[in-house]
């Protein structure tokens, strides 16, 4: 078990969670999406999205939250992003009334590949959950990629069960179908 923390991130972590993003996609996502939109993304402009949403997140419960690996020196090596689910968490036929209230949504959730299995994730989902309940948060929902067995399996590792919606993102006519997992925070 590798020695890291969770903590909130900070304005100076924007450029390496855009990089952390945008590596683990073009590694874990190159036979899933076509290679000339990871190709396409910049980092700069990813770390600017990071940036806004680290120092003016839409409302207090929108939290980035950051895993850090601990050794002789410290990497961040990790991230997660949440909030209220909007419009986001919805598959093609539902309305956020059908949701209900209380509902967190995981936006991203990514360890880079070189830093997995040590327990990165488990901390950033535990982090998350306190925060959620803290907030009022009754249920958590999050998407994966029906092709993307390592994110279904430690989501339902971790207690979530897919709640039975699905729907596809159109990725440059592409569709790429996703379930959506949920947890009781209860």
């Amino acid at each position: 078990m590798a020695l890291g923390y969770v903590r909130d991130a900070r304005p100076d972590d924007a450029g390496e969670i855009a990089r952390i993003q945008l590596s683990t996609w073009r590694h874990a996502y190159r036979r899933l999406l076509p290679r000339r939109i990871l190709d396409e993304l910049g980092e700069e402009w990813m770390a600017e999205q990071w940036l806004a949403a680290i120092t003016a997140p839409p409302s207090p419960r929108h939290r980035v939250l950051v895993a850090v690996e601990q050794a002789q020196e410290s990497y961040l090596v990790g991230f997660v992003a949440s909030g209220d689910a909007d419009e986001a968490a919805l598959a093609a036929d539902e309305a956020l009334a059908d949701l209900g209230t209380g509902v967190v949504s995981i936006t991203d959730l990514l360890v880079e590949p070189r830093w997995q299995r040590r327990g990165h994730g488990s901390r950033l989902l535990a982090a998350s959950a306190d925060l959620w309940r803290e907030d009022g948060f009754a249920t958590a929902l999050a998407w994966a990629f029906d092709a993307d067995a390592a994110m279904s399996g430690f989501l339902t590792s971790a207690g979530w069960a897919p709640d039975g919606t699905t729907r596809a993102l159109d990725v440059d006519d592409l569709l790429v179908p996703q379930s959506r997992l949920h947890c009781s925070l209860q």
